[in-house]
């Protein structure tokens, strides 16, 4: 047998060497880093443009309303314009617009301008609701090159970047920066890193064979993926992991102080345990992937997640209640990743189903917070959070919608 065939570096598709794929990869985590670093940095600062501006509760929720409307829109385009241009420049243009809306809500903050600090975060939701899209494609491509698991790690480079974002929040803080100044250099530094990343990224159709004519759809067949029962079906998994994410972002501190009588610092940090456990969980979770498949390891996620969410609704001992949240939080963590790489798996068809499943998935992120606000005031806060139960079932139910294509 000859040595030099079993020294041979191994062929990846599109003749790609393995420094290019890993290139392409550690791009995608910083991408992903990015995003998380640019969204923490707005969404820490939130009570000091409230203050700066002198807004009322009403008025701070037409704020928010103004990146939710932004980041809807942002991701209905965006299946049509990836398929146009492709993930790698659509990624750098929208990332680079949600920016320059960063910047323009520093600016308009600063000189307490209401209505600029709206268009600016309809500008960052629309080009971060792209730029979402965009690089959950790219990564999704990367992972059929690589051939294993690790949407996960990129989802969790997201959470890792929302951590330091976070942490430069309450430094600027602190340090009582302004909020021009503060944003305007975060948005300058994402902007100048995602350039340099994307130049580290292949296509996302460089997995396709060569022979073939063209990879581009027409936008009639775009718009019909909306009909197709198999990427709703994979909306829902996705839809049932962002309402248990979602829900625990805005409303497990609060459901620890008024549901099990702790004191607000311990409501956060049972939050932080929450995250800790979800970040965990898609660091961990890419094994259980590769052995397992993606149908198993779904349905025990949301099944962890149901049973964490039952002790935390159901046993008033807080200390068993925060188990609960670690439970919930390692159950959240897999869906949304790979509900990505499930809508991703015809390189055809790539940017329309990750498009539509992320649209699906982000009405939790919408509908969810006003949603179990409403209840909470009828019901209290822990038997509200029996809604996210609901969805997190039917995760669970439709999760062989996820199974892996066919060799």
């Amino acid at each position: 047998m000859s040595t030099t065939s079993a020294t041979a570096p191994r062929s990846y598709p599109g003749g790609l060497s393995r420094r290019q794929v890993v290139a392409w990869r550690n791009a995608v985590f910083l991408v992903f880093a990015l995003c998380g670093v640019a969204f923490a940095s707005w969404a820490g600062r939130i009570p000091a443009v409230r203050d700066s501006l002198g807004a009322s509760t009403e008025q701070l929720g037409v704020l928010l309303a103004g990146i939710a409307v932004g980041s809807v829109v942002g991701l209905i385009l965006s299946g049509h314009i990836i398929a146009s241009f492709g993930a790698r420049t659509v990624m750098a243009v929208a990332l680079f617009s949600a920016m320059v809306g960063l910047a323009v809500v520093g600016i308009g903050a600063t000189s307490g301008m209401f209505w600029v600090v709206f268009g600016g975060l309809v500008i960052f939701g629309a080009g971060s609701g792209i730029c979402d899209v965009a690089m959950n494609v790219s990564g999704a491509a990367n992972e059929r090159v690589l051939e294993r698991a690790i949407m996960p790690i990129f989802h969790a480079f997201f959470s890792f970047g929302t951590m330091l974002g976070a942490g430069l929040g309450a430094l600027a803080e602190l340090a009582d920066i302004s909020l021009a100044l503060h944003l305007g250099v975060v948005a300058v530094i994402v902007a100048g890193a995602v350039l340099i990343a994307v130049r580290r990224m292949q296509s996302e159709h460089v997995i396709e064979d060569a022979a073939e004519e063209s990879t581009h759809t027409t936008w009639r067949e775009r718009l019909s993926i909306w009909r197709d029962s198999a990427t709703l079906l994979v909306g829902l998994i996705v839809l049932g992991a962002a309402f248990a994410e979602g829900s625990a972002n805005d409303w497990l501190a609060l459901a620890m102080v008024d549901g099990h009588g702790l004191d607000r610092e311990l409501g956060a940090v049972v939050l932080g345990v929450f995250l800790t456990a979800m970040t965990v969980g898609r660091l961990l979770g890419v094994k259980l992937l590769d052995r397992y498949g993606r149908v198993p390891v779904l349905r025990g996620s949301f099944a962890l997640a149901a049973v964490g969410l039952l002790v935390l609704i159901l046993v008033p001992n807080p200390v068993v209640a925060t188990l609960g949240a670690v439970a919930w939080g390692l159950g959240a963590a897999l869906g949304f990743p790979v509900g990505m790489s499930a809508a991703a798996d015809d390189p055809r068809k790539a940017a329309a189903r990750v498009s539509a499943v992320a649209t699906i998935g982000y009405c939790a992120f919408l509908v969810g917070p006003p949603a179990i606000g409403f209840l909470g005031e009828q019901i209290g806060i822990l038997n509200a959070l029996l809604v996210t139960l609901v969805l997190v079932a039917v995760g669970g139910l439709v999760s062989n919608a996820a199974r892996e294509p066919k060799a």
